[in-house]
C-alpha cells in the first residue's frame, strides 16, 4: 500500500502538470475558433471565450472571399491559400524526395568529400533564413525569377538540403550487406536506392514531410520578400488582413483567416499522423 502512493501522486501531478499545459496550448485555438463563430456585435459586447449566443458562418465567407487586406483589394484569402498550394505542395515533394535520396548516398556510399559535405549540411541547418534574403533577392532579379511562384518553389527546395541529414541519420543502420549484394549482381546507385532502399524508407518520409510541409506553409520571411507582388502567400494575406484599416475591426472575420491559415497544416497532421508517431518510434530522426 505504502508503495503505492509515492507513485500514485507523482501520476496525479504528471496529469495536472499535462491538463495545465493543454489548457495553455490549447486555448488561443479555442478562442480563434469560438470568436470565428460569432457576430461582431456580440464580440463587441464583451463574449470573447464563450460560446456563441447566435452562430453564424458569415465570418468564415468573409474571411475566405470579401475581406480586405489593402487597398483596393477585397478577394479574402482565398487566392493567397492557392498560391500557398502552389509552392508548399510541389516544394514538399521534391525536396522531401531530394534529401532521402542525398541522404542514401551520404549513409551508404563513400566518395571524395563526402565528409565535408557532410560538415556543409550540418552547418546549413544552422544558418537563419534572414541571412539568405538580401543575396536571393539580388538573384531572383538577376534571374527574373521574381515574376512566377516557380521561383519560391525552387527556394525552399535548395534551403532544404540539409534535411538529407534525416535521411542519412535513418539510412546508416540500413544492412549494408543488401546493398553489397545488389552491387554484386550489377544493381547501380539508382536501382538499389529506388528498389531497395526506398521502400524501406516509410516512416523518415512520413515525418519529413509533414515536417516539410509545416515549414513551408508556416514560412512568412521568403514569402515576404520573394514572392511576386500580386501572388503573395497565406501568411502574408493573413498579416496583410489583420493589419489592414479599418473603422471597425472584424475581428470574427481575422478569427476565421487565421484557422483557414493553418488548417491545411492541422489536417496534414490529422491524416498522416499516426504515420508520424510510427516514424519517431521506430528511429526515423534519430542522431
Amino acid at each position: 500500500m505504502n508503495d503505492r502512493r509515492p507513485f500514485s501522486a507523482a501520476r496525479i501531478a504528471i496529469v495536472a502538470i499535462l491538463s495545465v499545459a493543454s489548457v495553455f496550448f490549447l486555448l488561443p485555438a479555442w478562442f480563434a475558433l469560438v470568436n470565428s463563430f460569432k457576430p461582431l456585435n456580440e464580440i463587441q459586447a464583451g463574449n470573447v471565450l464563450g460560446l456563441p449566443s447566435r452562430w453564424t458562418v458569415q465570418p468564415w465567407i468573409e474571411a475566405w472571399a470579401t475581406a480586405c487586406s489593402g487597398g483596393s483589394v477585397c478577394n479574402g484569402m482565398s487566392r493567397y491559400f492557392v498560391n500557398s498550394l502552389l509552392v508548399a505542395v510541389p516544394a514538399t515533394l521534391v525536396s522531401t524526395a531530394w534529401g532521402c535520396f542525398n541522404g542514401y548516398v551520404l549513409a551508404k556510399w563513400r566518395f571524395r568529400g563526402s565528409d565535408a559535405v557532410l560538415f556543409l549540411l550540418m552547418f546549413g541547418t544552422f544558418v537563419p533564413v534572414a541571412l539568405f534574403l538580401f543575396p536571393l533577392s539580388v538573384i531572383f532579379a538577376k534571374l527574373q525569377l521574381s515574376h512566377s511562384l516557380a521561383g519560391l518553389v525552387l527556394v525552399h527546395t535548395l534551403y532544404s538540403v540539409p534535411i538529407a541529414l534525416f535521411f542519412r541519420n535513418y539510412f546508416v543502420g540500413f544492412p549494408g550487406e543488401l546493398i553489397k549484394a545488389a552491387r554484386i549482381d550489377g544493381a547501380g546507385l539508382w536501382t538499389i536506392f529506388y528498389r531497395i532502399v526506398l521502400p524501406t524508407a516509410k516512416p523518415i518520409l512520413a515525418v519529413v514531410g509533414i515536417m516539410q510541409f509545416t515549414s513551408i506553409w508556416n514560412d512568412f520571411l521568403f514569402a515576404l520578400v520573394l514572392a511576386p507582388s500580386g501572388e503573395q502567400l497565406v501568411t502574408v494575406g493573413l498579416n496583410n488582413l489583420t493589419n489592414v484599416q479599418e473603422d471597425v475591426p472584424h475581428y470574427n472575420a481575422y478569427m476565421a483567416a487565421a484557422l483557414i491559415a493553418g488548417l491545411p497544416t492541422l489536417l496534414v497532421y490529422i491524416a498522416a499522423g499516426k504515420y508520424f508517431v510510427r516514424g519517431l518510434v521506430s528511429g526515423a530522426v534519430k542522431g
